[in-house]
């Protein structure tokens, strides 16, 4: 009986000790919480004032240069002579280097005030003096538009017609074959700047109209030539191009346009 007493005392010892740790436990672990501090929110800083403004627009007269443009590529797009632009940028800004242009520069598209873009070579062209041919007598044609009549720079089958990704017709034909200005006027680019024209000759008729010449395989004019209408400015070839071939593109104002109703 005795041993029976002792046994349950020693049990009752033993629970009130686990109970007592028990407590001092819960009572340690709320005093830690209570005593963490809380988290604060993320703080959130405003970087709408940090944004890149927009580019503003190029001033009237200007071009503002995007990547992968060329100071000749530029020229074409606004029919001019990439020399006149050169010239006039200079003339603006002589730090201005032509070879050197980056994105977002102001390139001037219009002569200044007090500078006139190249003439338009006269007819006759430089060399020795030649009896001019009678006049011929043209039949009426019926064109987009009033303006140059042109004659067909080669000869053979039109590969490629006018449309929004070909800014002017293709002409197959044979590696050598002539290629002839069609109308008279001035070469104001002869070289192979041009990603994706190869060898390429632009004549400038007058101050609207421009006519370009790609994919040669050899030039026969240079830079600065008067040329007359129907004569051999180039040879066929197939630079930057998979067959030989010429691309043949009308600018007007510096605009494609179908070179077809042009030609006669």
């Amino acid at each position: 009986m005795r041993s029976h007493q002792n046994l349950i005392s020693i049990m009752s010892t033993s629970l009130s000790k686990s109970l007592l740790i028990a407590l001092m436990s819960a009572s340690l672990m709320l005093t830690v919480g209570c005593s963490t501090p809380r988290t604060k929110p993320a703080s959130v800083t405003d970087r709408t004032s940090a944004l890149p403004e927009p580019t503003p627009p190029a001033p009237p007269g200007y071009y503002r240069v995007k990547k992968g443009d060329t100071l000749a590529r530029i020229a074409l797009d606004h029919g001019q002579a990439p020399r006149d632009v050169a010239q006039w940028n200079i003339a603006a800004n002589p730090s201005f280097n032509p070879n050197m242009i980056e994105v977002d520069d102001l390139v001037l598209i219009r002569a200044p005030a007090g500078l006139k873009s190249a003439k338009v070579a006269d007819k006759k062209p430089a060399g020795d003096k030649v009896d001019e041919p009678a006049p011929e007598v043209k039949k009426p044609e019926v064109v987009a538009e009033p303006g140059i009549r042109l004659s067909w720079p080669a000869k053979g089958k039109v590969s490629a017609e006018f449309n929004e990704t070909n800014k002017g017709i293709d002409i197959a034909g044979k590696v050598g074959e002539p290629i002839l200005a069609a109308s008279e006027g001035k070469v104001v680019y002869a070289g192979n700047s041009l990603r994706g024209y190869g060898n390429l000759v632009i004549i400038k008729h007058d101050n609207t109209y421009l006519t370009a010449y790609a994919h040669n395989s050899k030039l026969v004019v240079k830079e600065g030539d008067a040329v007359r209408k129907g004569q051999k400015i180039a040879e066929m070839g197939d630079t930057d191009a998979t067959s030989p071939k010429l691309h043949f593109e009308l600018r007007v104002n510096g605009k494609p346009v179908n070179p077809t109703p042009y030609l006669q």
